[in-house]
């Protein structure tokens, strides 16, 4: 096992710069996961750390070594990919092993890993199948097993569940997990999905754009987010933004009033900002801090209630087009169409300026 650094890396495809200045530590045996939209960067830097693409500028460090300029073969760690890539005429077995006999391991020492990674990941009772007779979440189990008899410094995953229905993802991601609780090994996941991030990782990194927006534990990153875009991707439904107005302010916290909703002012907690009465912000709050009684009132009206039984979503509206979700446990009581006063828990409500950074 190895801890990875990634030292001022940049990538630019011809004149367009897709990864602008990566510093990254990851320590040996985390689980680390790349998040962020299509488009940010994140396959891009898990194929530069893996050799298959070449930084335009910096050092990618595994295990202390700089191999920077080594090819793929030479670093040590195993890809799994989106699409599983199987040999549709050779059995699991043969599949697990063709790396292995391709490389010139001795046929002992071949079934041996074979039958470990079989084992670990439950595959022995179909080591004589072809990938036609299994399900998705076997044939992914297979690709991942290619990359455990390899026996690597780290595992790189490149969003390994996006073919698999919603059920298998969920199934796949405990395997993952129980995976790296046995091997502790290294592993860096790139996906879109920040369930998978928030259900994973020991670290979540935040990409957008090719620069990383923040970085830390999948808690600190959904209690503390450092700015607009990272409150509003990490967690699920995502967090609420309504605009308001500063009414006072102390330093140490701020009185906002939101301009669409009626109700009392917001008392927020604030990063010692220098935001000035009469600044318009923006108030962040989650959908499960919302409370039926006490803390501070936003008056609304409910357009549509999703009752999912041990959860429910109220879906509403202030003046004009600004939209709120109210999540509350069990069944609700509000109807749609009706004029609903919420409380809030101030104390679990965030500010962010005009160009979306904490306040």
């Amino acid at each position: 096992m190895a801890e990875l650094k990634l030292r001022g890396i940049n990538k630019s495809f011809g004149i367009v710069p897709v990864l602008h200045s990566i510093d990254l530590d990851i320590e040996d045996g985390a689980f680390v996961v790349f998040v962020g939209p299509s488009g940010c960067g994140k396959s891009t830097l898990l194929r530069t750390i893996s050799g298959l693409e070449e930084p335009t500028s910096g050092q990618v460090v595994i295990g202390g070594e700089d191999v920077t300029d080594f090819d793929p073969a030479e670093r040590g760690v195993a890809m799994v990919f989106q699409s599983y890539a199987l040999y549709p005429h050779m059995t699991v077995e043969q599949n697990l092993g063709f790396g292995l006999r391709m490389g010139g391991m001795p046929r002992d020492q071949v079934a041996a890993r074979v039958a470990e990674a079989a084992r670990i990941l439950e595959l022995d009772a179909l080591l004589d199948r072809k990938p036609r007779q299994l399900s998705g979440g076997q044939r992914q189990r297979v690709a991942i097993g290619r990359a455990i008899v390899r026996q690597p410094k780290a595992f790189l995953f490149d969003e390994p569940l996006s073919n698999l229905d919603a059920e298998l993802r969920v199934q796949m991601r405990i395997e993952i997990a129980k995976l790296h609780q046995e091997l502790g090994a290294t592993m860096v996941y790139v996906t879109h999905d920040q369930v998978e991030a928030m259900t994973l990782a020991d670290k979540i990194v935040v990409l957008r754009a090719g620069r990383i927006e923040q970085q830390g534990s999948p808690i600190e990153l959904y209690d503390d987010p450092d700015n607009i875009f990272v409150a509003g991707f990490i967690g699920s439904p995502r967090m609420n933004f309504l605009e308001a107005t500063v009414v006072a302010t102390d330093g140490q916290s701020a009185t906002l009033q939101p301009n669409d909703f009626d109700g009392s002012p917001v008392v927020v907690r604030t990063r010692g900002s220098s935001a000035k009465v009469g600044d318009v912000v923006t108030l962040g709050i989650r959908p499960e801090h919302f409370i039926e009684e006490g803390g501070t009132a936003l008056s609304a009206t409910a357009q549509v209630v999703e009752q999912l039984g041990g959860v429910s979503y109220v879906y509403a509206t202030g003046r004009g087009e600004s939209k709120i979700t109210i999540q509350q446990k069990g069944h609700s009581r509000i109807p749609a169409g009706a004029q609903v006063t919420i409380g809030l828990d101030p104390a679990a409500c965030l500010a962010f300026d005009a160009a979306g950074l904490r306040l």
